[in-house]
């Protein structure tokens, strides 16, 4: 599947609250790094994050992936991302998000997915509090210092 298919295969079964076809686009070990909800791996827990931990607190998804760059192996795609927040604080407010995509490819599949997303806009859209916007940010940064690759910043 060339990435552009795959990119609109992977929003559109996220917005027809579809796992399954979701799951389908990882090979059986594959992982998604949520950036809220944490790791899912293999397929089972993939299409779980979709139809339990997505839905649980919102409804009317909407993803797109833009300019998407590949080499076979790794693709990114910039993204915008928005759903109808469930949560009582939000009031079915429209909460967005943008961000990066970052996905390891093998065998024409995802065996893994990161992003990298701004979070901060959705929080205000959701009209979390700014001492629980704060908590969130900061636990955010714990977490990006405790990765191998920020070793060298941290001196």
């Amino acid at each position: 599947m060339n990435p552009a298919a795959m990119l609109r295969a992977f929003c559109d079964a996220v917005e027809k609250h579809d796992g399954t076809a979701f799951a389908a686009l990882f090979t059986e070990d594959g992982v998604y790094h949520d950036v809220f909800y944490g790791a899912f791996a293999g397929r089972a827990k993939i299409a779980g994050m979709i139809d339990d931990w997505f839905y649980r607190t919102a409804t009317d998804f909407r993803w797109d992936m833009h300019n998407p760059v590949s080499d076979g192996h790794t693709l990114y795609a910039r993204y915008t991302f928005s759903y109808r927040s469930l949560l009582p604080e939000a009031k079915g407010a429209r909460v967005m998000f943008e961000g990066v995509a970052i996905m390891t490819l093998r065998d024409g599949l995802i065996a893994e997915y990161h992003e990298v997303a701004n979070t901060a806009t959705g929080f205000v859209d959701m009209n979390f509090a700014p001492e629980r916007i704060a908590k969130i940010v900061a636990k955010q940064g714990a977490a990006l210092k405790a990765r191998p690759e920020m070793k060298r910043h941290l001196g």
